[in-house]
């Protein structure tokens, strides 16, 4: 009995197995430190407190890496509440990097003993060293990017736009820490359009936000083994198999679409318009920053950028959406079923089961989501649907681009979208670990029946 009662109390539970909890504690409680701290007076440029509701939406956003905004950030937010904003940013990319890296590797530790049936072991919690040593390489990982980047970013705001130095510097990093943990805020009033042909500022953004994107297990992976793709596991092959296509594929499709529109790209020649459709094809995937006017798209362009902003970026790392190796599996589960084969195979490896359900419900509850969201949005606001739906799309998958309306919604709705920014941070990665760690194993199976569809 005595070694009974000492084994329970060794094998308390960890907080790594109630993640809603971590994740909805963590975040609530670093936007309400941001909002006390953007509705002082010393945060805005007028001296003045801005109210609860633009502080409570900026620091929701700034938090949950979004980029939405209800005033403009350079002319409403002071120095000091910029550098709040830049903090929040930070601590919001950093932290979702953080969980989502130490849920993905207690996942896969729960599955490998599983596969090796070790009860006695199941349900170990990760020890100490295990957490330092991914809290320490996420860390370690994130400033060697945004220092990489601000370097870069620094140097041509100096030289090229005659910045002061220290002002130079303050651009260079706020813009780093922007981009690599994808919250496309800006400190300029029209984004980034005034360097839409400038590839060292483009280039440098983009190529951030897309490492950021990818996520840390993916990164951390392609360092090992980069020349072995053949060695890469299931999600680095869907991770980058699917990057690569929905980048090259947006770019196509932005070319296409905004070549002669004047309001966009049809003003640059033809090296810019390239620059400018690479760089907003990488922005939907929870980059948020835009240099082109996005209001002033086409409609099919507006309809190709809300997929891109549905879809997302890589597991655990900055990116929404929900997620590139989520709608890799969706396609996937598709090609087999079309193909009548019982199992889905992805190099020389079987998915199992448990993972299809997992990424067709994340889906099927973001698509949800998103339509009643739009629907009391229509209701409470004068909007037309294609402006609402932009919004609603780029508030749930925490990306930011905007067609000008945020500001313009009642204030219902801008508390709509705040929930949805708030929803969209933790929801996929919430939802993601429990449905993965709560997994349960039948012990009986009912009699089959077949249920017409279609």
């Amino acid at each position: 009995m005595a070694g009974l009662l000492t084994a329970r109390r060794v094998r308390r539970p960890s907080i790594f197995h109630h993640p809603a909890r971590v994740v909805v504690g963590g975040f609530g409680f670093a936007i309400l430190v941001g909002t006390l701290l953007l509705s002082l007076p010393i945060a805005t440029t007028a001296g003045t407190s801005p109210g609860l509701m633009p502080a409570l939406f900026t620091a929701t956003s700034a938090a949950c890496v979004t980029g939405l905004v209800m005033v403009d950030t350079a002319a409403h937010w002071s120095v000091f509440g910029e550098i709040v904003i830049a903090a929040l940013i930070k601590m919001g990319g950093l932290g979702i990097m953080t969980l989502a890296t130490l849920f993905t590797v207690l996942i896969a530790r729960k599955l490998k003993l599983r596969t090796q049936m070790i009860a006695q072991v199941e349900t170990r919690a990760m020890n100490m060293s295990d957490v330092r040593r991914v809290v320490r390489n996420v860390v370690l990982f994130s400033l060697f990017c945004e220092t990489v980047a601000g370097t870069i970013l620094t140097v041509r705001f100096i030289v090229a736009y005659d910045e002061p130095v220290l002002r130079g510097v303050y651009l260079g990093f706020f813009h780093a820490i922007s981009a690599f943990n994808n919250a496309g805020f800006a400190l300029w009033p029209d984004g980034l359009i005034r360097f839409a042909t400038d590839p060292w500022i483009c280039l440098t953004i983009a190529v951030a936000v897309i490492v950021g994107g990818l996520g840390f297990p993916v990164i951390f992976e392609l360092v090992r083994i980069w020349r072995h793709p053949r060695r890469w596991s299931v999600l680095t092959r869907v991770t980058m198999f699917m990057t690569t296509i929905l980048l090259a594929g947006g770019t196509l499709v932005f070319l296409s679409a905004e070549w002669h529109n004047p309001k966009t790209l049809g003003a640059l020649d033809d090296p810019g318009k390239l620059l400018a459709a690479f760089f907003t094809a990488v922005m939907p995937r929870s980059g948020g920053f835009n240099s082109i006017d996005i209001g002033s798209m086409e409609p099919s362009s507006l309809l190709a950028t809300e997929l891109l902003m549905f879809i997302g970026g890589g597991s655990a790392g900055t990116a929404g959406g929900i997620k590139v190796t989520t709608i890799g599996l969706i396609i996937l589960i598709v090609w087999a079923e079309m193909r009548g084969e019982t199992h889905v195979n992805v190099g020389h490896r079987r998915l199992s089961s448990s993972v299809q359900r997992q990424a067709v419900v994340i889906t099927a509850m973001s698509a949800a989501l998103v339509v009643v969201s739009t629907y009391i949005l229509l209701v409470i606001s004068p909007h037309p649907l294609g402006e609402v739906l932009f919004e609603v799309v780029s508030a749930t998958g925490v990306v930011g681009l905007s067609t000008g309306i945020t500001a313009e919604l009642p204030q219902a709705g801008q508390v709509l979208l705040l929930i949805l920014m708030f929803i969209g941070r933790i929801g996929p990665l919430t939802l993601g670990s429990a449905l993965a760690l709560n997994e349960r194993t039948r012990r009986y199976e009912l009699p089959e029946e077949r249920v017409i569809v279609g």
